[in-house]
């Protein structure tokens, strides 16, 4: 399964909303990754540029990309960013398949 990293922000909107009708944002965000057919592993309220993080994991990258859509269709999310994220040992695997491929590659010079 693949794994990515979500970061976001609330509107005012939902912030207002969350002021009077506070509700628990990681059990939402679990039910709409798993509709997805997704799995949320993690997830965190943040200060600086976002207002959360979540970490998820999923087999199909397009179910990912749907629930994405859903909850910025909502209007309550915006500057949502997602990133793919590779364990140490996907990433050894890959630097090893870059030594078997790097004698096919020819640079521009």
């Amino acid at each position: 399964m693949a794994r990515y990293i979500v970061t976001g922000s609330y509107t005012a909107g939902a912030m207002r909303g969350l002021m009077t009708k506070p509700s628990d944002r990681e059990a939402a965000t679990s039910a709409l990754v798993a509709a997805a057919g997704g799995k949320l592993h993690s997830f965190y309220m943040t200060t600086g540029d976002t207002d959360f993080l979540m970490i998820t994991e999923t087999d199909n990258l397009q179910d990912m990309l749907a629930a994405l859509i859903v909850a910025g269709a909502s209007g309550s999310v915006s500057g949502l960013k997602t990133v793919q994220a590779f364990t140490s040992a996907e990433f050894l695997a890959a630097q090893k398949r870059a030594g078997e491929i790097a004698a096919k590659y020819v640079p521009p010079t």
